[in-house]
């Protein structure tokens, strides 16, 4: 794994079905610095069947007209389009990705080069969908919303037995519920998931705002995936819970700042601090005037700014000397 914190902007269906939508996506997760872009591919009528309810939270947001079914018809792309994306993101110098959530369109997404296939919370239950990503043999990243830790076992192995190492991938924290509530994250599950001995762990972030994402990344996490919309006031089942463009951008800051404030672990002087230890720590001083030969004592020295003499660590082995020379207050105390 690099040390660089991945960033996937997920686009997901927020282009609702509008192909220039989605293009202005590409562009808008570039500039705002992300390193991958993500979509959702589906042929709904293979992934939905035509009984399959709704989730509370897109009643909410798209009422109940529609069933769940028909709203994905409306706003996925058709297979077809996601090469030209694929191209546009080679173009524009971010990389593409996109989920797959079923058998035929991860044949749609195989020829287009991924650098990584993504594995949705829904799917790590579905034993011939992980079994066909796994015979792919490529790095792979994994949400496991909805899961519990031996279900993600279940999963890792699978992707194992069909022929994907742990080494290839990576395991997202996630709750599914767009929003997710503060208290319902339990970023702590993490360690848990890092137990299970894959490349590395990351965050699927549903909740309001960045802090989680960016409290995610000095916790560890080596990916952060989040939904971002052209406007939150568009219709659909994700805007709501999605960042906008400044948001976005927000984000990328935050994580790269974290990020480099993180550093290898080893407690040292920085360079960026080593001017001010003479500054900042003190010396033995005089705390009044002193004649050479004259002892020593806690009424005579004491310790005071700036720290380029003797250090107070050395005060004992001070205390019951004889001066080597006079020295006037506040002047340096010397032992030679």
């Amino acid at each position: 794994m690099s040390q660089k914190v991945i960033i996937i902007a997920e686009a997901g269906v927020n282009h609702n079905g509008d192909l220039e939508r989605a293009r202005q996506m590409v562009r808008v997760a570039r500039e705002c610095g992300a390193d991958y872009v993500k979509f959702q591919t589906a042929k709904p009528e293979l992934v939905i069947s035509s009984i399959a309810p709704k989730a509370e939270y897109q009643k909410e947001t798209t009422g109940n007209e529609q069933s769940q079914l028909e709203m994905c018809k409306a706003i996925h792309l058709p297979l077809c389009d996601y090469e030209g994306l694929a191209e546009l993101c080679r173009q524009e110098g971010i990389g593409f990705m996109s989920t797959p959530f079923d058998l035929v369109s991860i044949d749609c997404l195989e020829p287009l080069g991924m650098d990584w296939w993504k594995i949705p919370s829904g799917e790590i239950t579905n034993l011939p969908y992980l079994r066909k990503i796994g015979a792919l043999r490529q790095k792979v990243i994994m949400s496991t919303g909805m899961s519990t830790l031996d279900e993600v076992e279940a999963a890792v192995k699978v992707l194992e037995q069909a022929g994907t190492p742990r080494s290839s991938i990576i395991l997202l924290h996630c709750t599914t519920q767009y929003p997710t509530p503060y208290r319902a994250v339990n970023l702590r599950a993490m360690n848990a998931l890092e137990a299970l001995g894959c490349a590395a762990v990351g965050y699927s972030d549903h909740t309001v705002g960045i802090e989680v994402s960016v409290a995610a990344v000095a916790m560890g996490a080596k990916v952060i995936e989040k939904h971002f919309t052209l406007d939150k006031n568009l219709p659909g089942p994700d805007h709501r819970a999605s960042l906008d463009p400044t948001e976005l951008r927000d984000l990328v800051k935050a994580v790269r700042n974290v990020e480099e404030s993180l550093g290898n672990g080893e407690k040292v002087v920085a360079e960026a601090e080593r001017s001010n230890i003479e500054v900042a720590r003190k010396s033995i001083v005089a705390a009044r005037d002193i004649k050479a030969g004259e002892l020593l004592t806690e009424e005579n020295i004491t310790v005071k700014r700036p720290g380029n003499g003797l250090s107070p660590m050395l005060w004992d082995e001070v205390i019951g000397t004889r001066a080597v020379r006079d020295f006037v207050y506040d002047s340096l105390i010397e032992l030679k």
